[in-house]
Formats: structure tokens, sequence, C-alpha cells
């Protein structure tokens, strides 16, 4: 493995040219748009031999991605944002028909007001889509997370298409280094997709017919227990990976968590600037840890609640507004898993970074003891929006 800077985007790109895709259908938006300018380029160039579908939307995109996997060719996309809600209608087909396409959503802030930047706001809004769901947070991730995301779709007992998440210009616009895979180390891990129900004029049948009420409730009770039966074969593979390559990936990962009464919680880019507060104050004398969700989808609760069991208070940082809401969309979901304990942490939800807001190593040593001071005054019911600007 050799050490090399690349650009996120590029970096994503070259993940899936070692993939050896066969199709990437896709329309360029903000801040996703290297991505495809740049296996456009590889497949005119003839370093990736594979059909490159420019379409006219996100919407056509997707649509295009269905028709690819459904006669099983390995299948990418990538979007952001409004590129992301505009497939949103076709993203439950794929996952309902068990077509295992992956994309990458390079993560971006949702009208109005207009933003390129990013935020959470636009995977929280296809959070319940039916997708395997993953975040990274530095461009290395971005690159193994790729390569792992076809491997775990495509296995014969999840056939699930995957969302690989970074952060918008965070991720995808800066040049970082990382250690790249050889072609042939990728051929062993990740072998030809095969797909068993692949569609075939000789053999003709029905996808995605009309469902009246007497089946639909027993078509969506199966798809819910096929996706959680997935995480089983996502520890699998990254377990794989992890002897292939050193680099290990865990649904829920901890940092400097032994012993600590607070905890905060984040996903994606951020978590690194997060990093850097927790070092500061536990050189201050504070008993603080982070915890970082890899996996969002489908959400791992076991490991999770692990994670947390020894906390006094864990306080979550939301990169998106549940509007009109009790808290931030992941903070509701980290109650709703604490719920079942009899002994669990006091939760404290702030919403921040907000349309590509920088939240910086200071911002968060703020945002920790502005938390603890909320449980002190019994006010962890309440969520708080940062507003600092540095």
């Amino acid at each position: 493995m050799n050490r090399i800077g690349m650009e996120g985007s590029f970096a994503v790109a070259e993940a899936a040219r070692l993939a050896d895709v066969d199709v990437v259908a896709a329309y360029p938006i903000t801040p996703q748009t290297h991505i495809v300018e740049r296996l456009a380029e590889l497949v005119a160039n003839g370093e990736l031999d594979a059909s490159y579908v420019p379409v006219e939307s996100e919407h056509s995109a997707m649509s295009a991605c269905l028709g690819s996997s459904a006669v099983g060719a390995r299948t990418f996309t990538a979007t952001a944002g409004q590129g992301l809600e505009l497939m949103h209608e076709v993203l439950y087909v794929a996952t309902s028909l068990r077509l295992p396409i992956v994309m990458v959503v390079a993560n971006r802030a949702l009208s109005a007001p207009l933003s390129v930047w990013g935020d959470h706001s636009d995977v929280m809004a296809v959070r319940d889509c039916g997708w395997i769901q993953i975040f990274a947070e530095n461009v290395q991730q971005a690159y193994d997370l790729i390569i792992c995301a076809f491997r775990i779709g495509e296995d014969p007992s999840v056939l699930f298409p995957v969302m690989i998440h970074m952060d918008g210009f965070h991720l995808s616009h800066v040049i970082e280094s990382l250690y790249s895979i050889e072609q042939d180390l990728v051929r062993k891990f990740l072998p030809k997709y095969h797909h068993p129900y692949a569609l075939d004029p000789d053999k003709p049948v029905t996808l995605g017919a009309f469902g009246p009420p007497n089946i639909y409730t027993e078509a969506k009770k199966s798809q819910e227990v096929a996706l959680r039966a997935s995480k089983n074969k996502i520890l699998q593979i990254w377990q794989e990976f992890g002897n292939l390559t050193n680099r290990r990936y865990h649904p829920v990962e901890s940092y400097d968590t032994d012993g600590a009464d607070v905890l905060l919680l984040t996903m994606g880019s951020f978590s690194e600037n997060a990093m850097v507060a927790i070092d500061k104050m536990r050189g201050d004398g504070h008993k603080v840890g982070l915890v970082r969700l890899r996996l969002w989808r489908p959400f791992p609760f076991q490991e999770f609640r692990q994670a947390v069991k020894d906390a006094k208070l864990l306080i979550v940082l939301d990169r998106a507004v549940s509007f009109g809401g009790p808290t931030g969309p992941v903070c509701s979901e980290i109650q709703a898993a604490l719920y079942p304990l009899k002994i669990r942490p006091q939760v404290a939800s702030f919403v921040g970074g907000l349309g590509g807001r920088d939240v910086s190593a200071k911002t968060f040593e703020n945002l920790l003891k502005r938390g603890m001071q909320k449980a002190k005054e019994g006010r962890t019911g309440e969520m708080d929006m940062i507003e600092v600007r540095e």
C-alpha cells in the first residue's frame, strides 16, 4: 500500500474504479460534481471499463441505476443535498427491489436559503428510505468504505443499496493523505458481482408490482427484518477488510472514553475536531470522552448502549434541525435507543454546523461545558442551537 495525497472526491472516484463498476449514472451537483467528473474522465480515457450515463436529473440518475442494477451490473452514483431530495421517491424503489446500488452523498444543506455548503439535513431527510447508511470522517475512510459498500450490498444475504456519507466540502474538496489499495487486493476482497435474481429476458418476472393491502404489510415487515439482519454481515465484512488492510471499522467507535462521566456524540468529519477538544479537556482534568456513530442504518442498538452505559451525561451534536420536534433528529433516536434501559445517562441536545458553518475544537469545548451546566440545572430536555461564530 502506498501513501498518496488526493482530493476527497477523486479518492471516491478511484475507489469506484478499483471496484470495477459496470455502470455510472449521475448528474452533477455541488459539492459532488468532482466525483462524477473524475469518473467520466476515467471512462473516457480507458482507465475504467464502464458505461457512463449522463442523465438530465438526479431522479433520472437513480432510475437508470435501478435498471442497470436489476440486470446484474455493478452500479455506482453520487449526489448531494437537493439532488438527493430530487431522487427521493426512487430511493424507496431501490431498497424494496433489493438492488445493491452504491451511492456516495457529499452531504449538503437544503434550501431555503440556498446553500451549497455541508450539513446533515439531506441525510436526515432520507433516513427512513431503507438504505444501509454509513458515515466517513475523513478521506481515507470514504475511500475504504466505498469498497466495503459494494461487498456489503452485493452479498447474497444482504442485497440492499448502500449510501456512504461524506461531509460536503469538509471532505469532498480537501486533499488528505491516504493509503491506497492495490487492484489485486481489491479483487481478492471484492469478487465479481453476481445478482442471484437478475432480470433475464428468457426468464421474465415482475418486480415492484402493485401491492394491495393484504400483502403490503408483510412485504414491509420482510424488508425491515432483512435490513436489521444485514448488520451481522456488515460486521463480518469490516472484519475481513481490517484483516486485509489493518484499517478497522465498527458501528460505534469511541475515543478516550475510559472513566468518562460525560460523553459527546458526533457523526462525520467534525468528529476529528471534537477529538482535539476531548484531549484539551482531559488535560484540564475533565472526565469527558467521544462516541461516534458510523453505522446509521441499520441502527447499532447493542453497540451504542454498550458504548454509553457508564456515562452520566450524553451530549449529542446534530447537524440538522427537526423542525417543531423536541430535539435534533439524531438526538431523538439516541433517546429512543436508551429508553428501554433502567439506568441511562441524561441526554442533552445541541444543533450546530448548519449550512457549512465550522464547529471548531474550541466550540466543542464550550459545547461540552454548556451541556454539563444544563445537566446541573436540570435543563437537558431543552434543545440548544449553537450560534457562535469564530
